[in-house]
């Protein structure tokens, strides 16, 4: 797929691709949305002391840097786990001029399928397993924290199915915490449908006014 780069309203660049006439970070700010939503409202709402995360969507390695980095202020171990289909060239990542960490690159270029020790507080799995796949395997209660990052439902829908949710669901831990940028209706009923307390929570800074928080357990 062709993918352009285009730059949000906090400064930092996102990619755009023309196909699916979709972005891979919100215009209204790349760096600030990945934050609020994936860190804020979702890493530091964990209670778990070594956390297990799952993103589905890797893309750009956003979510997967600010969780490195956050990892390593709070000294609190992570392991990662991230599903892309269709992994990003390193040379496509640079040009969005994210971050100038090394470790950037280090995650781009750790090997698939096997658990990468990127930081001594950061451990890193990436997978290319289709989660919307029947056949799909993903451990049971394994994560405490899901990045839910795919594209826009109406862009990929047969990431919003039900039976991905369901598989989601069977694979995180106990009060295991799932995030996402997507707060409608549908997708909210869909998730307390499968047994997940939601929360709809405000949005990030100058972006989308809410976003969903659901967990595992009634316990909130």
């Amino acid at each position: 797929m062709q993918r352009i780069i285009e730059q949000t309203a906090d400064g930092s660049a996102t990619l755009f691709v023309p196909e699916l006439n979709e972005h891979y970070h919100s215009v209204k700010g790349a760096h600030t949305e990945s934050q609020h939503i994936f860190i804020d409202m979702g890493l530091n709402a964990t209670a778990a002391v070594f956390p297990h995360v799952l993103e589905v969507g890797f893309g750009t390695g956003l979510n997967a840097l600010l969780t490195l980095e956050n990892a390593g202020k709070t000294q609190k171990k992570v392991h990662y786990t991230g599903i892309e289909l269709y992994p990003l060239a390193w040379e496509e990542v640079d040009a969005l001029h994210y971050s100038d960490n090394p470790l950037f690159r280090e995650l781009h270029a750790a090997p698939w399928e096997t658990d990468v020790e990127v930081t001594p507080w950061f451990t890193l799995r990436k997978t290319q397993i289709d989660v919307a796949n029947p056949a799909a395997v993903l451990p049971a209660a394994s994560y405490d924290v899901v990045y839910f990052d795919a594209f826009a439902p109406e862009k990929q829908p047969e990431m919003w199915d039900e039976s991905v949710f369901r598989r989601l669901f069977a694979a995180m831990s106990p009060d295991g915490i799932l995030t996402t940028y997507c707060a409608k209706g549908v997708v909210r009923r869909l998730l307390q449908s499968i047994g997940f307390t939601v929360e709809r929570l405000p949005g990030p800074p100058g972006g989308k006014r809410e976003i969903l928080r659901a967990r595992k357990s009634a316990a909130l």
